[in-house]
């Protein structure tokens, strides 16, 4: 009799555990309580700040989120990579099929690009005029749809320093095929609020966290002004011109000017579509910075020079794309000399207060 009672409890409790599983089960696929309320190895959770993470971008017809992750970063192999994103649909009225959309927010971890042609675009896309010097001493910088953080050289693993970039992508598919669309992760504070958890996160998986987490107190700084259309001089730097030509589309971003940092982007504007890089001009003598440009040709037809600058190492960084390669008035490497000059005098090279010398 007790036999045949424990054998009768432990079949249900077999059914009650496969319900259970089952059930779970449907609640990751779903992203329900408690399965995938958190993401990107447990970095960001649902409603955790910035509206992509809210209930807000579910809003939409048949909303529904989701991510995708590798291997977390770990000692052996510290890099990793996650998405999460959002996807929804439209009625199309021009066809029977729906208009699609995907709006997504990728996460990496690791050292930025090697190769010369991809770290460029990758520096385009992270010292871009829109987004703010983080505060607080941290070497980062966020906007709207981006952030990029330099974590401390604990972290190295090679000959470039580790580095944790968010960037938001948005995309739309329907008879007229795929376009690609702006969009906003959230609030410059609510972007380096995700950006830090992944940081401190991603540190913690690889093992080199250090006894406090990263964190700001200070209000962010914003860009003082959003873009406008791009004019001679460009950046408003002295001598730094160019011949845009008759109903030019080119508009630029003057973001941090600073004794630390100056960055400032050219884009070509296209209704409804993402700003396509043109040209690039940063100067930065914060040390880890300057770590990023590490490995790219140097001197000044390549658009990269170092200078020690009120006795602290300096880059100043020139790129320009296809574009406008060849408009610089009167050429592309003496508006990046004229960069150089106007930048330099005014954070102290070449004056008393720094030697001007190659640093």
């Amino acid at each position: 009799m007790g036999s045949g009672r424990r054998r009768r409890t432990t079949i249900v409790a077999g059914v009650v555990a496969g319900a259970v599983l089952a059930t779970g089960i449907g609640l990751w696929a779903t992203d329900s309580w408690p399965f995938r309320d958190s993401y990107c190895w447990g970095a960001w959770k649902q409603n955790s700040g910035a509206s992509f993470l809210g209930e807000g971008a579910l809003g939409k017809s048949g909303s529904e989120r989701g991510s995708t992750e590798t291997a977390a970063p770990s000692a052996a192999h510290p890099q990793g990579t996650c998405t999460v994103y959002v996807t929804s649909e439209i009625e199309d009225d021009d066809s029977d099929e729906p208009l699609t959309f995907k709006e997504s927010v990728t996460l990496e971890y690791g050292p930025p690009p090697a190769g010369a042609k991809e770290r460029r675009a990758w520096l385009a896309q992270y010292f871009h005029g829109s987004a703010s010097p983080l505060p607080d001493g941290l070497d980062g910088l966020v906007a709207a749809d981006r952030g990029m953080l330099v974590l401390p050289s604990t972290c190295d693993k090679g000959g470039l320093p580790t580095v944790v970039t968010i960037h938001s992508e948005s995309v739309g598919d329907g008879h007229l095929g795929k376009v690609a669309m702006p969009f906003s992760i959230g609030t410059r504070p609510a972007v380096g609020r995700m950006l830090l958890d992944a940081a401190n996160t991603g540190m913690e998986k690889a093992g080199c966290a250090s006894a406090h987490p990263l964190r700001t107190s200070a209000p962010m700084v914003t860009v003082a002004e959003s873009d406008e259309r791009a004019r001679s001089p460009l950046c408003r730097i002295s001598g730094v011109t160019f011949d845009f030509g008759e109903g030019s589309r080119y508009y630029q971003q003057v973001g941090a000017v600073t004794d630390r940092l100056q960055t400032c982007s050219v884009v070509w504007k296209t209704l409804r579509m993402p700003d396509e890089p043109s040209a690039q001009y940063v100067m930065t003598n914060r040390h880890r910075m300057v770590d990023l440009f590490q490995g790219l040709p140097e001197g000044s037809a390549e658009g990269l020079v170092r200078r020690r600058c009120d006795n602290r190492p300096t880059v100043f960084y020139g790129h320009v794309e296809t574009g406008l390669k060849g408009r610089g008035l009167p050429d592309d490497q003496r508006v990046f000399d004229r960069f150089v000059e106007s930048v330099g005098k005014r954070i102290g090279c070449g004056n008393e207060s720094g030697s001007g010398e190659d640093a």
